[in-house]
């Protein structure tokens, strides 16, 4: 039986998703956890039971582990379908682009692979920097998961599947450490051909 929600996000963001959860369904137990190593201590018995949420998490949740959950596992992701992977922001502001959003999604063996549940797009700014984007995404990311609280918390059954599907390249964490590298000495006019090529 559906009982227990496994709560993968900050230390900061930890009570408040966790009474908003509690809020639609007061039987339930919640099991807040910030990485890897406390997911690794949940016994057997208790995925079985369990649904797993991770909000913002730069975690990789093991296969064994979305395999042994009895409710599946959903992540909200600071990005829109067309940017998947490892700092989405940091590409779209990279990219000039001009629309951006989030994404909730069933977690699947491959990052930001798995059928999509939910989608937020907003226009990005003409002045935005990363920073600011994150925010708008942030706080758009945590509107998503208002919206679907109440089925995650209160139905066995898996959320239902949008036809939507993750498109462009997915970014990884190498690829981010290579746009950021600017060699010294690089002149301006190379650098603004680099950004856009």
């Amino acid at each position: 039986m559906f009982d227990t929600i496994i709560l993968l996000t900050g230390p900061g963001e930890q009570a408040a998703l966790s009474a908003l959860l509690l809020g639609h369904n007061p039987g339930l137990s919640i099991r807040a956890v910030a990485a890897r190593e406390e997911l690794d201590t949940i016994a057997p018995e208790l995925l079985a039971h369990a649904r797993l949420i991770g909000f913002v998490t730069p975690v990789l949740v093991p296969a064994r582990i979305l395999g042994a959950l009895g409710y599946g596992a959903y992540n909200f992701h600071p990005g829109p379908p067309e940017y998947p992977g490892w700092m989405p922001s940091h590409f779209a502001i990279h990219d000039g682009a001009s629309c951006f959003g989030v994404t909730a999604h069933v977690m699947a063996a491959r990052v930001d692979a798995g059928p999509i549940v939910g989608v937020e797009r907003f226009a990005v700014p003409p002045d935005a920097n990363v920073q600011a984007l994150e925010e708008l995404a942030y706080l758009h990311l945590a509107r998503l998961l208002w919206k679907l609280a109440a089925g995650l918390a209160t139905q066995s059954e898996p959320l239902c599947q949008l036809a939507i599907v993750w498109s462009g390249r997915k970014t990884t964490r190498r690829m981010y450490e290579a746009m950021c590298e600017i060699p010294i000495d690089m002149s301006k006019e190379r650098h603004l051909m680099k950004r856009a090529g």
